[in-house]
């Protein structure tokens, strides 16, 4: 079998699993990103089995159709909405999963919204160019906590929140006062959350109701003093509404480790060098331990499945 392994940013993938159990077939490493889709084909073309890192590559019906010798795509996570499942199974392509352990998600958000409380950029830059406390930072014990999505990721922030002393309250379409009651958090509407929160900090899934779901309007609301962190999905968030509040004061700040286009530069991305932003090169699942469990799970799914016994089958 011929194996790809795509996206392996700085080459971490060979050291983060044993791939001796794959010893007998060709894995090939690629460390760089390929955009356009046409290289995308000519490059995968050639191979039987694809692993990918969450949505890097995208993997539509066109892509997969012009892959003829292509038996199967294992994803690290249990899903990856930049792959085609139901086209994937027309064509007789299984695609299986990883587990995720998901909490170091939860830990940089929580870091983000730290760092903006205290403007630590502001003062380690600060620092490195001669000025002694550069920018006056705030306590976040004390100020409210919006959690926009309460689900996995949600709750552990919101849990973060808590124990550092935040008033927590949380909205999201389909969450009820049961379930923020089962947290431990307060359920307001959504006016209210963007209104009373100091700090807003997204976990959801994007679909096509997510898309954009946070407004100028949204925005405005969480004003000038407000802070919004993002470690979920860029598509979520108006990107233009997002500048313009930055830009004219509207907004105090944004934390972002997302973007529509990715990796994400100076050129293809405003927010990078924006002044107002934090912005990280979408670490949040990028720790020693996560990428363990992705890759030590890419191989063994591999295996499983060439063994024809494949596990964590996305599209029976």
């Amino acid at each position: 079998m011929r194996i790809a392994i795509l996206d392996n940013y700085n080459d971490l993938a060979q050291g983060s699993a044993d791939w001796s159990v794959l010893s007998s077939h060709d894995v090939t490493f690629f460390n760089t990103h390929e955009a356009d889709e046409a290289k995308v084909i000519a490059q995968l073309a050639p191979f039987d089995i694809l692993g990918v890192m969450r949505e890097r590559t995208p993997l539509p019906r066109s892509v997969l159709a012009q892959l003829p010798n292509l038996k199967m795509v294992i994803t690290t996570g249990k899903q990856n909405a930049s792959i085609d499942t139901a086209a994937a199974k027309e064509l007789g392509i299984v695609v299986c999963g990883t587990n995720s352990p998901g909490h170091a998600t939860a830990e940089l958000a929580f870091l983000l919204i730290m760092a903006q409380a205290r403007q630590l950029i502001p003062n380690v830059n600060g620092l490195r160019a001669g000025q002694w406390q550069a920018a006056m930072g705030m306590d976040c014990r004390g100020k409210t906590l919006g959690v926009l999505g309460l689900g996995r990721l949600g709750k552990q922030v919101a849990a973060l929140g808590k124990t550092i002393g935040m008033n927590v309250i949380a909205w999201s379409q389909n969450l009820t006062p049961a379930d923020c009651e089962a947290a431990g958090v307060e359920w307001v509407d959504r006016v209210a959350l963007f209104k009373r929160a100091d700090f807003v900090t997204i976990h959801l899934r994007l679909s096509e109701r997510t898309r954009q779901l946070v407004t100028a309007d949204d925005l405005a609301d969480l004003g000038p003093t407000g802070y919004l962190v993002n470690t979920s999905r860029a598509e979520i968030v108006d990107p233009e509404a997002l500048l313009s509040a930055l830009n004219s004061g509207a907004l105090g700040g944004v934390a972002t480790d997302v973007y529509v286009t990715e990796p994400a530069t100076p050129t293809t991305e405003k927010l990078i060098q924006h002044p107002k932003a934090v912005c990280t090169p979408h670490v949040g699942y990028v720790t020693t331990e996560t990428y363990r469990v992705f890759y030590s799970e890419m191989v063994s799914g591999i295996h499983a499945f060439i063994t024809g016994s494949p596990v964590n089958v996305i599209n029976p």
